[in-house]
């Protein structure tokens, strides 16, 4: 089973490892190590913050090991947990999924305790770790397949009392869009088992292309310290222009995904941002090796804003090109 040296009750602030057994050819009675950090301070909420979901999204782990190295658990009033790379496996191989078993962490939960590495770790996140938490922060970016326009997520919530807090956490956050996303209502991300445990919950779209850049670094940083603040933790309050409405987008169905038919390679007519409209052509895909056959041409199912672009050129059937966000007709009031 899972063990730690970390007591997270202890005031000041501790940095260590969760060990997950692991016994593999090479390391017989061996452990996976999972870096983690406990900040307590006075009282206040809990809040588990949370990167390195997927192993080829580096912004989180950037932002939460500096939060790690340098902030003074004097500043600090209540609890932070600090998970900056969970998915240390996939991190360590610039992988979505986890080497070890092939499992999407972002897929297993609540997880399984007797299960694969994967499963073990998002097990121990819902049944250990949920239950001390008032908050979760998943900082996720495109990764290797996709670029995103720098967001803040609002995971669907049905509990009227609760996604009010969480879009109020949301827009608190402060990123220059804010979008649903539902993950096609699959139930099994991190961010939609920390709604159902009652969480007020925030995940974010911090770029991607499975590179780093200031704007996201930058984006992601001051979310972080903001939203902090705004949940209580931190003295420091939230620029006064993050509390006045604020369009809010979203992913609003399947049609929302622009999808590959063939296999070749894809080219965009848009750039992120760029304002379509339904029946306009997203881009087509050429056929590089048969130079004689013309390019296939896709369309767009929906209007919107170009949310996310497919990264590498190379493509299949059923590959995700363009995601379409729409604007939500109300205004959220943090």
């Amino acid at each position: 089973m899972p063990y730690t040296d970390i007591d997270f009750e202890k005031p000041g602030k501790q940095v260590g490892n969760i060990d997950f057994p692991h016994s593999i050819h090479t390391d017989a009675w061996g452990v996976l190590p999972i870096p983690v950090c406990v900040i307590k301070n006075g009282t206040g909420p809990t809040i588990i913050l949370q990167g390195g979901n997927h192993g080829d999204e580096y912004e989180g782990p950037i932002i939460l090991g500096e939060l790690v190295r340098d902030l003074d658990p004097a500043r600090v009033s209540g609890r932070l947990i600090i998970l900056p790379t969970i998915n240390r496996p996939a991190i360590e191989a610039g992988n979505r999924c986890s080497p070890l078993d092939g499992l999407n962490f972002n897929r297993t939960f609540p997880g399984k305790l007797t299960g694969s590495i994967t499963e073990q770790l998002s097990s121990y996140v819902h049944d250990a770790l949920f239950p001390l938490a008032d908050a979760f922060i998943d900082l996720h970016s495109g990764g290797s397949s996709l670029n995103m326009m720098p967001s803040a997520i609002i995971e669907p919530c049905k509990d009227s009392n609760l996604a009010q807090k969480i879009r109020a956490a949301v827009m608190a956050f402060g990123a220059p869009m804010n979008v649903v996303i539902s993950n096609y209502g699959d139930p099994r991300t991190s961010t939609a088992a920390a709604v159902r445990a009652g969480l007020v919950t925030v995940g974010t779209e911090l770029g991607g292309a499975a590179t780093v850049t200031p704007q996201a670094l930058e984006i992601g940083r001051n979310g972080v310290f903001n939203l902090l603040a705004h949940l209580g933790v931190l003295e420091e309050k939230p620029e006064p222009t993050l509390l006045q409405a604020t369009p809010v987008h979203q992913i609003s169905g399947a049609d929302a995904y622009v999808r590959a038919s063939e296999t070749g390679v894809f080219e965009p007519f848009h750039k992120l941002g760029d304002k379509v409209e339904a029946g306009q052509g997203a881009g087509r895909i050429h056929f590089l090796s048969d130079p004689e056959k013309a390019p296939v041409e896709l369309v767009y199912a929906r209007k919107g804003v170009v949310y996310g672009l497919r990264q590498p050129g190379n493509v299949r059937p059923g590959n995700c090109c363009v995601v379409i966000a729409t604007r939500c007709q109300e205004q959220v009031i943090a």
